[in-house]
């Protein structure tokens, strides 16, 4: 975690010929707080699945894993993966009574997703001066479901983009729409898998937005800011 000590211990500064237009943000995991609702909707899932000696957030973390992986993979919407990766995830556990329809359990949580606490205050400072834009593995119903708040300058989802993060597709999307350079956006975003590995090798700023202090990967390039929540962005960009 040299990144995020180095980042703390003085005022972080934009690297040399960064001067960001475009703040982008990835949205479950930065903006909503997920983790409560989708952990409750993976114990509904077992529940009904009539699973009692599963542990949930594995099972829900195994099933992250694989929609990772299939975003690789030539393009389906986010409720097939989703879907796809259930199945996946009832063999890996022996849930024989799983069925794949019970995914809708999660879908149905994505009204109750809440904004983590930051967020509102944050983005109310960075409007006035820079265009928002949000940038989402999801499908473009799910988003509407969620409760973000405000109004965005640009909405990317892979429904739009036809693709997800980690191979490009979903950041190439958001470059060419944004009629902006790479060194004009300022991207920020959670997953080291996807917002890491999906942006940093098209020359993206990212600012990796690490509220649950996981240790960074040997295995992705390396983002250029480690913070803990969008509290310091205000700062970063003065």
């Amino acid at each position: 975690m040299s990144i995020g000590t180095r980042q703390h211990a003085s005022k972080p500064k934009l690297p040399m010929g960064i001067e960001p237009r475009m703040l982008s943000f990835d949205v479950y995991g930065t903006l909503i707080n997920t983790p409560p609702a989708n952990l409750q909707a993976f114990r509904s899932i077992l529940h009904e699945a009539s699973e009692t000696n599963v542990d949930p957030m594995e099972f829900y973390s195994f099933w992250e894993r694989r929609n990772v992986a299939h975003y690789m993979e030539p393009y389906r919407s986010y409720k097939k993966i989703c879907q796809l990766s259930l199945s996946e995830a009832f063999r890996r556990f022996g849930v024989s009574s799983g069925r794949e329809e019970l995914i809708t359990r999660y879908f149905e949580c994505f009204p109750s997703m809440r904004l983590y606490p930051d967020v509102q205050p944050t983005l109310e400072i960075l409007a006035p001066n820079y265009r928002l834009a949000l940038v989402s593995n999801i499908d473009d119903d799910l988003l509407n479901m969620t409760a973000l708040g405000r109004q965005f300058d640009l909405g990317c989802t892979a429904e739009r983009a036809r693709g997800y993060k980690p191979d490009g597709t979903l950041f190439r999307y958001l470059i060419r729409e944004s009629g902006l350079s790479v060194s004009q956006i300022l991207h920020s975003g959670q997953s080291q898998l996807t917002d890491m590995v999906g942006g940093k090798p098209l020359g993206l700023t990212i600012a990796w937005i690490n509220r649950r202090d996981l240790d960074l990967s040997p295995d992705v390039p390396a983002p250029d800011f480690i913070f803990s929540g969008l509290e310091p962005l205000p700062d970063l960009l003065t």
